[in-house]
């Protein structure tokens, strides 16, 4: 599953919210099916571990990229010495050879470090990404919640109005 099913599920609550009709004297209400919103928050819940084995997965695909780097450092390296040691002894061969070592070296090295930068940002940019998505699918949740609620609570309060009124005008009846 992809982001876009958290995105997808994320739009179907907007738009179920935003479709709601509202009760005859509370426009600033609405009034959703509380099972419906329930299902989809559910099918939310079940796609946000999806997106964090996701970014699990980018986080490995990035050490595994990081040691193959460190083994072809490793294979330069000795590459690189044994290239040197099977030059002539020469003072001059041998310092060309230490010198061409030291370069591939370096520039393994080099080569290296941009790679382990590369992989970090792409994993912290995936994670970030991650993060922001579930933390918005969160902030909706807990919205909804405490929109329920009042809904809830307001409904009820208004049915004991009703209630208490009736039962004030069955007394007088009497």
């Amino acid at each position: 599953m992809a982001s876009s099913d958290v995105n997808r599920l994320i739009d179907m609550l907007y738009e179920r919210i935003e479709e709601a009709k509202a009760p005859a004297l509370k426009p600033g209400m609405s009034i959703v099916d509380r099972d419906e919103m329930l299902d989809l928050l559910d099918e939310l819940r079940a796609q946000l571990p999806v997106e964090v084995k996701r970014a699990q997965e980018l986080l490995s695909a990035r050490e595994k990229f990081v040691e193959e780097a460190k083994r072809d450092v490793d294979r330069m390296m000795r590459q690189a010495e044994l290239e040197a040691r099977t030059k002539v002894s020469d003072s001059e061969v041998l310092y060309a050879a230490k010198e061409k070592a030291r370069q591939i070296i370096a520039h393994a090295e080099e080569r290296s470090r941009l790679l382990y930068q590369v992989a970090n940002e792409y994993a912290e940019d995936a994670l970030a990404r991650t993060e922001e998505a579930v933390q918005a699918a969160l902030d909706e949740v807990k919205q909804q919640r405490v929109r329920f609620r009042a809904a809830s609570a307001e409904q009820m309060q208004e049915q004991r109005a009703k209630l208490e009124q009736k039962a004030i005008q069955s007394d007088d009846d009497v």
